[in-house]
């Protein structure tokens, strides 16, 4: 049977299959040093998670880049489930590009997986002069055996969602996905479903409107973006552009894991809500809003009313769960999506925030709140900043978040993170009822690297999470 098969190629079968994988022990995570003071480059930190390891919740091994200010964000793989069946693929190379640099570091994490080593540099030269493109952002594997990374930007640093596709054996670029001239306007995250000939991608803003810090004026200017393209899997084509309505900075982007799925959803940052895209009954796309995070009324904040702030948004491997994080209000949620047309909130927890209690910033009115959360303090630390990144554990029952969203931003939203760090928490998931709780024994501190205080960002498992495979 196919399930029982060892040698079939990287990854599962199946999204439930996956579900019965081997527990986590170490992750993968980039951490980030730009805007924070310290000259000295990113690196892939190697934390790890075994509770039964002497070295539990710390990092383990760290691979720093060649140069400075890349700005690492968001990693792939060079293969995963989607070639399942091809035996003669291994999961061995994380891809790590880089945001403001526009490089693409592979990683091989395959010959030692706890001390991963630099594998090969991807210059932006090579990336610019073959497909006129930017800062390159978000990684997925192809059944192909190819690797998409998409970016944001074009030279001059105005927006350009365009992907890049590298080969996936020698990492060599291989120009561009989409059509000549077909790049959508802005760029961000995207994810592809080939049984419906579907990919979809989302916008965020130009490179050059983010990238030196948040300006109000610019939401006013309709500088950042508020729509959904979808694209013909095979013609590589934009087909529909869905405009959202109240849907301000869509983010992270998730088909449900069931490849037959039809539907899925997405995070709006800075509407704060999230919107379920599916397929109508005339065979196109459309797109609602399903939840709905309540602005508080504040004082002492840059703006009167302060936005939950949806960073990044996951799906469990069987589809029953949606998790998401509010990284200004501070809380991560729960919905129970068994009926995807309407979420039914089942967990939720504070994990340190812009609204704490004795903090600058004070509550005047809360939809949702009778007062404001306490700080969080793990270990003895107060944590600083608010939960962003997240990441489940194949089972469902570990929910890991860190706090970085982006060093502009954070200098900008949570200084205390350029002076004392992003952390790295664990949150232990009710799989049955539903239900999030703090595991107390569990920090990962990123104000005692070696180098200073690090801005740590998106996790990977070296087997695959949530967010990285896609099953066809």
């Amino acid at each position: 049977m196919a399930t029982k098969c060892t040698k079939c190629g990287p990854g599962y079968p199946t999204p439930l299959e996956a579900m019965k994988g081997p527990r986590e022990e170490i992750v993968y995570l980039p951490c980030i040093y730009r805007n924070t003071g310290t000259e000295a480059p990113d690196y892939l930190a190697t934390v790890d998670v075994d509770p039964k390891s002497p070295q539990y919740s710390q990092v383990i091994h760290r691979l720093p880049m060649p140069y400075l200010k890349d700005e690492l964000h968001h990693s792939g793989w060079n293969t995963c489930s989607s070639c399942f069946g091809d035996s003669t693929k291994s999961r061995n190379k994380l891809i790590l590009p880089g945001l403001m640099s526009s490089r693409i570091y592979v990683v091989d994490v395959g010959s030692e997986p706890r001390a991963p080593k630099l594998h090969k540099v991807i210059e932006a030269s090579e990336i610019q002069a073959k497909c006129n493109v930017s800062n390159t952002h978000t990684s997925h594997c192809l059944a192909s055996g190819e690797v998409m990374v998409n970016t944001l930007g074009d030279l001059q640093g105005n927006g350009k969602g365009s992907f890049v596709l590298l080969d996936g054996e020698t990492f060599e670029v291989k120009g561009t996905w989409e059509k000549p001239g077909g790049a959508s306007p802005m760029g961000y995250d995207f994810w592809y479903q080939p049984r419906h000939n579907v990919m979809v991608s989302t916008e965020w803003a130009a490179p050059n409107v983010f990238k030196d810090g948040f300006n109000p004026a610019h939401v006013e200017a309709g500088l950042y973006g508020s729509r959904i393209f979808v694209w013909d899997w095979q013609r590589h084509e934009i087909i529909q552009t869905l405009q959202m309505t109240d849907g301000l900075i869509p983010l992270e982007i998730r088909f449900l894991h069931d490849p037959s799925a039809t539907q899925g959803f997405v995070g709006c940052a800075l509407s704060s809500n999230i919107q379920r895209f599916y397929k109508n009954e005339e065979g196109t796309w459309s797109v609602e809003k399903v939840i709905q995070v309540p602005s508080k009324k504040v004082k002492g904040w840059m703006l009167p009313e302060m936005p939950g702030l949806i960073t990044d948004i996951l799906l469990s491997l069987d589809d029953r769960f949606l998790y998401f994080s509010n990284w200004l209000h501070g809380d991560i949620r729960q919905y129970d999506i068994s009926n995807p047309q309407k979420p039914r909130l089942t967990g939720q927890i504070f994990l340190g925030g812009s609204i704490v209690r004795g903090g600058s910033v004070q509550v005047l009115e809360d939809q949702e709140l009778t007062c404001q959360p306490e700080p969080l303090v793990v270990k003895g630390k107060r944590i600083p900043g608010g939960p962003q990144m997240i990441q489940l554990s194949l089972d469902g029952k570990r929910l890991y978040a860190t706090t970085s969203l982006y060093s502009d931003w954070d200098k900008q939203f949570y200084p205390d993170l350029i002076r004392e760090g992003s952390v790295m928490l664990q949150v232990d998931v009710d799989t049955v009822n539903g239900g999030l709780k703090l595991n107390p024994n569990f920090l990962v501190d990123f104000g005692k690297e070696p180098l200073g205080p690090a801005l740590a960002h998106e996790l990977r498992y070296p087997g695959g999470d949530c967010s990285s495979d896609i099953w066809i």
